[in-house]
């Protein structure tokens, strides 16, 4: 399915913020602010997201507008790996989510894990760091790189979090229905080729 409406309002949205951000004539802030309303019209015409929704994540972002950064902890265990059930959609995800300022990449990852899962863990390989448009997730407003961190269990136990109701450990062939927005089928047997083989190199784009 083609979405290049979205990456066209995406654009449009990135130039706006950025003449907001460094403008300083009040008719060239003007149009900067009509190109960010059309933007918002676009995505609300194709998506389920009402108006008033968009232009409060819009109006939100200040800056120049820069991809957004989500972690993933990537734990296997008995040749199976962690994933969480997400209170959101109810179905499941490696733990993670944003990557919080003044945390380093495998901060977050340590944080997440614990935070969704109660697993105690130390990061040990960089595995992947995609870019969630090369990838079939569903369409949304932002630009996101994904980071897929290995991880080692060193502590803790099956604890659910605020934002998760389930913890299990899932075979390759047995997996629950994923949160898309999170992972997909295709990044999930990525992860278990590194299992099979742990001298792969990172992936990245």
């Amino acid at each position: 399915m083609s979405y290049q409406w979205l990456e066209w309002a995406k654009k449009i949205q990135a130039l706006s913020q950025a003449g907001l951000t460094f403008s300083k004539d009040m008719y060239d802030i003007e149009r900067y602010e009509e190109l960010r309303n059309i933007s918002a019209e676009i995505m609300s015409l194709h998506t389920e997201l009402e108006m008033t929704k968009i232009k409060d994540l819009f109006t939100n972002e200040t800056g120049y507008q820069t991809p957004k950064v989500d972690v993933r902890g990537v734990v296997f265990k008995n040749n199976q790996i962690l994933m969480v059930k997400e209170n959101i959609d109810n179905k499941w995800a490696l733990p993670g989510g944003f990557c919080d300022i003044g945390l380093s990449p495998s901060e977050n990852v340590v944080k997440e894990i614990k935070e969704e899962s109660g697993y105690d863990v130390m990061p040990v390989r960089l595995l992947a760091l995609l870019d969630k448009n090369k990838h079939q997730h569903p369409p949304e407003p932002y630009h996101y790189y994904k980071i897929f961190i290995l991880c080692e269990i060193i502590g803790g136990e099956a604890t659910i979090g605020i934002e998760t109701n389930n913890v299990h450990f899932f075979s390759q062939h047995n997996l629950p229905p994923l949160s898309t927005n999170r992972n997909t089928m295709a990044q999930i047997d990525i992860l278990f080729e590194f299992l099979r083989t742990p001298e792969k190199k990172t992936l990245f784009d």
